[in-house]
C-alpha cells in the first residue's frame, strides 16, 4: 500500500469547501456549543440576546454581499444577505440594537471575504433546526425568526449553488489560504461576540 499516494489522491478529490469544512470543524463546533449554552429558545429574553449577536455579525458581513468584485465571481450574491431579515426580526420583537463594540479587522478586499461568506452562508444551511426550536417561544418565519427561514428554492439547493460557485473559482495558493484565514477569523469574531454577551449577562 502506498500511503503517500493514497493521501495524494484523497487531497486531489477534496473540493475547496470540503477542505475548508475539515479545517474549521472544531471552530464551528465550539461556536455551536456556545450558542446552545445560551439556551436561546428557552425564552424570548434569551433569544433577544442571540438575535443581537446575529445583528452585529450580519451587519459586519453585509458589505461583502454588495461588493462589486464578489458579485462578479458569485452571481446573485447580493440577494443572499439576511441582514434585512435580522433587522425585521429585531423590529418584530422590539429588541434594542446591541451596543457590543468589538474591534475586528474586516477585510475590504481579497479572498478572505469568501471565508467570511462561507461561515455566514453555512449558518443559513444549519438554521432549520433553530427555526423549529423558535416555535417553542412563538416565533416563526413570518415573525421574529425571519432570518432563520430557508430560501424559497430550498436550503439545500440554495447552499449547493453557493458551493458550486465557490468551488468553481480559479484561485492561487495564496488566495486559497486567504479563504481559510477568513473563515477562521469569522468564527473567531462570533466567538468573541458570545464571550462579550456572557460578560454582559453575568
Amino acid at each position: 500500500m502506498n500511503l503517500d499516494g493514497d493521501l495524494t489522491e484523497v487531497s486531489r478529490a477534496e473540493t475547496r469547501l470540503q477542505k475548508l469544512k475539515r479545517m474549521t470543524t472544531s471552530d464551528h463546533q465550539h461556536i455551536d456549543d456556545m450558542v446552545m449554552a445560551m439556551a436561546p429558545f428557552d425564552s424570548r429574553g434569551n433569544y433577544a440576546r442571540f438575535l443581537g449577536l446575529q445583528y452585529v455579525f450580519h451587519r459586519l458581513v453585509k458589505p461583502f454581499y454588495t461588493a462589486d468584485d464578489l458579485n462578479v465571481l458569485i452571481p446573485g450574491l447580493s440577494e443572499r444577505s439576511r441582514f434585512t431579515s435580522v433587522c425585521a426580526d429585531i423590529a418584530d420583537l422590539q429588541c434594542a440594537v446591541p451596543e457590543i463594540q468589538t474591534p475586528v479587522a474586516v477585510p475590504d478586499a481579497g479572498m478572505e471575504r469568501l471565508g467570511w461568506l462561507y461561515v455566514c452562508e453555512g449558518s443559513s444551511l444549519g438554521a432549520a433546526f433553530l427555526l423549529k426550536a423558535a416555535t417553542n417561544i412563538g416565533l416563526d418565519a413570518s415573525f421574529g425568526a425571519r432570518h432563520l427561514a430557508g430560501h424559497e428554492d430550498g436550503r439545500g439547493k440554495h447552499w449547493r449553488e453557493f458551493v458550486d460557485q465557490v468551488n468553481g473559482l480559479a484561485l492561487g495558493e495564496q488566495q486559497e489560504q486567504e479563504v481559510i484565514n477568513g473563515a477562521i477569523a469569522a468564527f473567531d469574531f462570533f466567538r468573541i461576540l458570545l464571550i462579550e454577551d456572557q460578560k454582559l449577562a453575568a
